[in-house]
């Protein structure tokens, strides 16, 4: 909280006050540090609503929390959070969606199964698409179609992927991606060994283990052989609550598809991923090219892209960020690189302040475009 206040008051010594959405942008920054405590403001706005709504697209039925300010909606807003067995109940993210929610969005964070079992695939792209088609169409909630995306983590991918598709494309008015990922490839060697791509050079890092993990579990579900599939599930649990568990015992078990997934995820040499991602099973490989934005051509995307990252992300390296903007047309997407943002965890410095406010006023200045 000290923190923010600092971060707050050097804005204003460099910019003043006189600006409304800037000073707006310091509100919304103090909240979010201050999660469910105080800030100015909550003392400020009145409290959102928080509402569980079935919905329906297309005969397909979802349910999600919708959020609504207190004070007229600006525009609407779907937040999708990454790969978390919380999912929309995770309190961290319910804090944020009230921010959002003072700050005139009406927020839609939907209940989708794959983000919440860990089971990621490419059905989280039409589910994305989905919620995207629903809350743009409710002129309530959606004044003049206003509608943006802001995907943390995991969830970038889809929504991005989303966001290209032809039926939900064109109601996407901006996207804004925390932490999120380009080249999948890419990420899943980092997970595996360390080791990733800045722009033509290696580097190395010392990755996150649980993204490694949650990737098996997502994938164990591909596996034909049940026992493998069993085994596979087994040994991520295990590893996800010990990072150190020994797992031979699953491991020497496994069948020819269940050992190319083990061997793939087991391996920690950059210069053998290639062979063993092409030895994994077809349906692996055929889910995981299909979440891979960096295998379509961002030229085309109309939305608006806002993407933040954080220097020290140690389950997505933040150069994944500056390779989503490298594919976007400079004049469609802002990047805000920081210091204090492990991963989707806001922990500002005072070298982030004046980053950190003008991501916030770009998000705001999205809400309030004709």
């Amino acid at each position: 909280m000290a923190r923010m206040a600092a971060l707050s008051a050097l804005i204003l010594c460099l910019w003043g006050c006189s600006m409304p959405r800037g000073w707006e942008a310091v509100l919304v920054l103090s909240d979010l540090s201050a999660g469910r405590g105080p800030s100015g403001l909550k003392e400020r706005t009145p409290p959102p609503r928080r509402l569980t709504v079935p919905y329906v697209v297309e005969g397909r039925n979802y349910r999600g929390d919708l959020y609504l300010p207190g004070e007229r909606i600006r525009a609407g807003l779907v937040l999708l959070p990454g790969a978390a067995e919380e999912g929309k109940d995770d309190p961290r993210l319910q804090a944020f969606a009230e921010t959002l929610a003072r700050a005139r969005f009406a927020v839609l964070v939907p209940d989708l199964a794959g983000f919440r079992s860990l089971r990621a695939g490419s059905r989280d792209i039409g589910e994305t698409a989905d919620a995207i088609l629903w809350l743009s169409s409710r002129a309530g909630l959606s004044p003049g179609g206003k509608c943006g995306v802001a995907a943390l983590s995991y969830a970038g991918g889809p929504a991005l992927l989303a966001a290209l598709e032809p039926r939900a494309g064109q109601r996407v008015r901006f996207l804004v991606t925390v932490g999120g990922y380009y080249d999948l490839r890419n990420v899943l060697t980092f997970f595996t060994t360390g080791w990733y791509r800045d722009g033509d050079r290696w580097r190395r890092g010392t990755p996150n283990d649980y993204g490694k993990w949650v990737f098996v579990l997502a994938n164990a579900s591909r596996i034909e052989n049940a026992r493998d599939r069993a085994a596979l599930e087994k040994l991520a649990r295990r590893r996800m609550d010990d990072p150190a568990a020994r797992t031979d015992d699953l491991a020497r078990g496994l069948g020819p598809e269940g050992k190319s997934l083990y061997d793939f995820f087991a391996n920690t040499d950059p210069r053998q991923v290639p062979a063993l991602m092409a030895k994994l099973p077809e349906p692996v490989r055929r889910d995981m090219a299909a979440l891979d934005p960096s295998q379509h051509d961002l030229r085309g995307l109309t939305a608006r892209l806002i993407i933040i990252h954080g220097r020290d992300d140690d389950i997505i390296p933040a150069a994944e960020s500056e390779s989503l903007a490298r594919a976007v047309p400079r004049d469609r997407r802002k990047l805000f690189v920081l210091d204090g943002l492990m991963h989707v965890e806001l922990k500002p410095k005072l070298t982030d302040a004046f980053r950190l406010w003008r991501a916030v006023s770009a998000i705001l200045r999205e809400r309030d475009r004709a």
